[in-house]
């Protein structure tokens, strides 16, 4: 509903611009808007005619009048044809010496549909033809003034170049929706691939956590029966169903962001507890006071968590996973190392190469490798400070 404040006169203007820059094929029903709009340009001709008392049109005129008026009805299908059926009823229209300027508003319309429709050469080639046979028509009507003809062939050389103007603003606002429809395309790949993101670091965490404990759990179930460690197995299972709980809570989460169409709140630092404290992991954090972008701390989170899910996969029962993150300058350090047997090694999995994109999409940078006497590194460096738009890589979508 528009704005009551707002003034008539500007709702008008904005209606008219809309209607303007519409594509004429776009109309719900052309047919009825050229029939009206033939009925109007008849109108006023007529009535400029009749105003005319010295050469007012006699029937013949009149008929004349009526059936160009009538051909532009078909003006948006075939503008050639009823530009030449136009021509065709003023010719002899302006011979008999008729109100001279009763079929300008026709003659107008016409030219303006073969400029708002063609090619500029197809214009200038049919304006000069038009304007060349007026002018030569008025000549031997005994029209001489030059203040006629150029009255004349200045309506319908305005006419053209109207005509010429509309259809290129037309086609650049073409042109500008096509270019937000290809932006907005853009955000929507970008926002499926964050949550992708989403999805596949915390179902993989998730998972990986589950099967390790699992996996302890049929242990001390199998291993010693007569000595079954209740309270072992008990906290095992405790642990499978809070992680389960955690990662139940974490998909809606994204899944409400997703049905919402909203970002939603980011997972930052102060996720990290938790993550550490599922994967049994050491955790230090050194960064008290530093303000921490959403998109930095999002990617910090998943880096870390895609770190530890790799840990508990591939370092082994008995290694120790340590997480630390420090403010260093301008820089936000994220460092996991683990001292099992080995990490996932590069290419042999999305983990890595996901939380090489997620340092990146922030402007960031991560390497991953074995660390010298066993165990498995992942160092991300990523900027507290906003770099310019060329030195990112990539929009942050965290």
């Amino acid at each position: 509903m528009a704005d009551v404040n707002t003034p008539t006169s500007l709702r008008l203007g904005e209606r008219v611009t809309a209607l303007l820059h519409r594509d004429p094929g776009d109309s719900a029903h052309p047919l009825r808007a050229d029939a009206a709009l033939a009925a109007g340009a008849g109108l006023l001709g007529a009535a400029i005619a009749y105003a005319d008392t010295a050469l007012r049109p006699d029937t013949l005129g009149w008929a004349l009048l009526a059936a160009a008026a009538l051909a532009l009805a078909g003006r948006r299908r075939h503008p050639m044809a009823v530009l030449a059926v136009i021509v065709a009823c003023i010719a002899p229209y302006q011979l008999l010496n008729n109100a001279h300027m009763g079929p300008m508003p026709i003659a107008m319309t016409a030219m303006y549909t073969v400029a708002v429709t063609g090619t500029v050469r197809r214009t200038v080639t049919v304006g000069a033809c038009v304007v060349g046979f007026a002018v030569t028509g008025m000549s031997f009507n005994g029209v001489h003034r030059v203040f006629d003809v150029l009255r004349t062939s200045g309506w319908l050389v305005a006419a053209l170049v109207f005509g010429v103007a509309l259809r290129n603003s037309r086609a650049y606002v073409a042109e500008q929706r096509a270019v937000a429809a290809r932006e907005t395309e853009r955000k929507l790949t970008e926002e499926r691939l964050r949550i992708a993101r989403d999805l596949h670091d915390l179902l993989a965490h998730s998972i990986t956590l589950i099967g390790v404990r699992t996996s302890v759990a049929a242990h001390v179930l199998t291993a010693s029966p007569e000595r079954l460690d209740r309270a072992a197995v008990a906290a095992a299972l405790d642990s499978i169903a809070d992680t389960c709980r955690e990662a139940r809570a974490e998909l809606r989460t994204t899944l409400t962001v997703l049905r919402a169409d909203e970002h939603g709140p980011l997972p930052d630092l102060d996720g990290l507890p938790d993550l550490a404290r599922s994967a049994k992991a050491e955790l230090t954090v050194e960064a008290d006071g530093v303000h921490v972008p959403p998109a930095v701390g999002a990617a910090a989170y998943r880096i870390v968590q895609e770190s530890l899910t790799n840990a508990v996969r591939h370092a082994g029962p008995d290694a120790t996973a340590r997480v630390r993150v420090e403010a260093a300058g301008e820089l936000l350090r994220v460092t996991v190392t683990d001292d099992g047997r080995g990490g996932a090694a590069e290419g042999s999995g999305f983990g890595i190469v996901g939380m090489r994109e997620r340092a990146r999409s922030v402007g960031g940078t991560l390497e991953a490798g074995p660390r010298e006497g066993g165990g498995f590194r992942v160092t991300a460096d990523l900027p507290l400070v906003a770099r310019p738009l060329g030195d990112r890589p990539l929009e942050a979508t965290a």
